[in-house]
């Protein structure tokens, strides 16, 4: 069988070693890859966030299952596209849909998802771009240590954890600025 895994971080190339080791892989394409995949597979150049690219190649290079590893085209839909668009039928697709890729794709969606389900997690408030003063007010009643975490796509990044008050501060401030990780 061919298949495709998309991405091009640490976590694709492990993907890509050990399925390099299935007796039942015919060939390997990494899109859009690194030097490491390079080495066992072959790393396709290939817009990822363009679905209809995505399947283009599927067709091209008559690949039977598909493996996402980034969160990014996860949360766009990637899956979806390939599971719905008709011109792949009998393709094994791994990884959440869009959906599902939300509780990897926003902290706050996820920390949502934990309290509806009554999953154990730490407490929290979520603010947006316009709640500065209730966030600060937030932090002066919190115990450190403070975890503070940018939603969305961080690729990452995007959590800054601290035991003072003034750094976790000024990193509310900037990130509902809109200033870090950018």
């Amino acid at each position: 069988m061919n298949v495709l895994l998309i991405g091009s971080g640490g976590r694709e190339h492990a993907i890509a070693w050990k399925l390099a080791q299935s007796s039942f892989l015919t060939q390997l394409f990494v899109a859009p890859g690194n030097a490491g995949t390079g080495e066992m597979a072959t790393n396709l150049k290939l817009d990822i966030d363009n679905h209809d690219a995505v399947s283009r190649a599927i067709k091209k290079h008559d690949i039977g299952m598909v493996v996402v590893g980034p969160e990014a085209p996860l949360a766009a839909g990637l899956v979806d596209h390939l599971l719905d668009c008709g011109k792949h039928p009998n393709l094994v697709v791994i990884g959440p849909r869009k959906a599902g890729a939300q509780l990897e794709g926003s902290k706050a969606f996820a920390k949502e998802f934990m309290k509806r389900h009554n999953i154990p997690t730490a407490q929290y408030a979520s603010f947006e771009s316009d709640q500065l003063n209730e966030a600060l007010d937030y932090l002066e009643s919190a115990e450190s240590p403070f975890v503070i975490k940018a939603d969305g796509l961080a690729a990452g990044k995007g959590v800054i954890i601290t035991d003072d008050l003034k750094t976790a501060q000024d990193t509310v401030r900037d990130m509902l600025a809109g200033t870090s990780f950018g």
